[in-house]
């Protein structure tokens, strides 16, 4: 998306010389770093203890059948064979995918609108911002209790609304093609104020003389919006797309407390099957393999799109 306004210039690049590995030189900076590696040696062993050793232990629990308060035994690929042929599979994975689906069409473009729109805005935008974070510091259990309300197939106040409109009430939670939108709706409602909030932190860094220019011009509010805002967003939309996905891939709270997976399996997800094999059939080893095969597919997910979305700037 190229933009007229933009203040960046070409500069012609003069070739540099490659920089090679100088041993010698780290040799020198290493004592005067030393107290800064010491202050930082905490927080890692912290980190190391609460990030990475729980990884670690999954992998190897993965290959292991898990006895708790006795001896595990190395079962080779066995966890890995037997998650490939439970249905639980292929349903929780559709299920992540459709979540995922719905999530980008209703979750993902919502805080953007809002950002652009508050950005506009001349007046007000301290309390707009304040109304948009509200949901966002509300608790989880305090949420599912009001969505539950509203969503209540006999007194909710969304079916008070469609009678009023002459509209037949919905069951929003039991019904099979309306459960995955409505657990959509709750966490766009909880997450997006946040979202909202980093992007108009990065318009920040937008230029005033830019929109001045536009207005001189003649541009109106959507053209400003698009020749200007939205190009500087891009970045930010691109990471924001990636951790989207990563967190619907592993959404847990909201199908666990307000369907606890039903209708059916219909919004059971990866997530809620590892919890319900580690912690309700104590099946440790079989929940790291759901585990490490998350990690794979999130990591192999990732990286393929870095790469693509770095070739695809690369191109602009």
């Amino acid at each position: 998306m190229n933009s007229p306004y933009s203040l960046d210039t070409p500069i012609e690049q003069l070739p540099t010389k490659p920089k090679h590995f100088d041993l010698s030189r780290l040799r020198l900076a290493l004592p005067r770093q030393i107290t800064a590696y010491l202050f930082l040696l905490p927080a890692l062993i912290v980190f190391a203890l609460f990030a990475w050793l729980p990884i670690v232990k999954s992998v190897e629990m993965s290959f292991q059948h898990v006895t708790l308060g006795g001896e595990s035994t190395w079962v080779g690929l066995e966890n890995f064979s037997l998650m490939l042929k439970d249905p639980a599979f292929a349903i929780a994975w559709r299920n992540a995918f459709e979540f995922t689906s719905w999530s980008l069409m209703l979750g993902f473009i919502v805080p953007i609108v809002i950002a652009l729109l508050v950005a506009e805005i001349r007046a007000g935008k301290g309390f707009f911002r304040v109304v948009y974070f509200l949901p966002t510091v509300v608790p989880a259990a305090v949420a599912v209790i009001i969505w539950r309300f509203i969503y209540d197939p006999d007194a909710g106040v969304l079916n008070e609304i469609l009678i009023a409109l002459g509209l037949p009430r919905q069951f929003w939670l039991q019904d099979v093609g309306l459960a995955k939108p409505s657990l959509v709706a709750v966490m766009t409602w909880a997450g997006f104020g946040t979202t909202a909030l980093i992007y108009l932190a990065s318009l920040q860094d937008v230029s005033q003389d830019l929109y001045e220019a536009a207005e001189l011009d003649g541009a109106t509010p959507l053209r400003r919006i698009w020749h200007i805002s939205l190009p500087h967003l891009y970045p930010v939309m691109s990471l924001m797309f990636v951790l989207q996905i990563i967190a619907v891939v592993q959404i847990f709270t909201e199908p666990f407390l307000l369907t606890s997976g039903g209708p059916g399996r219909e919004t059971l997800t990866p997530a809620m099957n590892i919890y319900n094999r580690a912690f309700i059939r104590l099946d440790m080893g079989y929940a790291s393999a759901w585990s490490v095969t998350m990690i794979v597919v999130l990591a192999v997910f990732s990286i393929i799109y870095q790469l693509v979305n770095r070739r695809l700037s690369a191109d602009r």
